[in-house]
């Protein structure tokens, strides 16, 4: 495997070919490779989750907003304008996913 180091001499990138500075070679069993690897593998899982934590949030919102808890205009403008985006945006998924359609065609495309 070819990688690339920072200045600290840690693995930053790797590639199973080498390109521009992607030049060094590690051999695959090496610890630190494996462990470069497990780093990788370890923030994408943190990212995932912070995806489902994002949508957990946005329903707590929603949940609090329902109840009069608290008003949406409570919220900071710019949390109001992301969290509007979000629902346009989930909104427009639902709706592009309607691939059956609703009408009276039948159900036909």
């Amino acid at each position: 495997m070819f990688v690339r180091r920072d200045e600290a001499g840690r693995i930053v990138a790797a590639s199973l070919e080498a390109e521009g500075a992607i030049s060094e070679w590690v051999e695959d069993g090496e610890p630190e490779l494996l462990a470069f690897g497990q780093g990788e593998a370890s923030d994408a899982t943190l990212t995932a989750s912070d995806l489902r934590l994002v949508r957990v949030l946005e329903d707590i919102v929603d949940l609090l907003i329902e109840r009069d808890v608290i008003r949406f205009t409570d919220l900071p403008e710019q949390a109001q304008a992301k969290l509007m985006e979000r629902k346009s945006l989930r909104a427009s998924m639902r709706s592009g996913l309607n691939l059956l359609g609703s009408g009276d065609d039948g159900g036909l495309i």
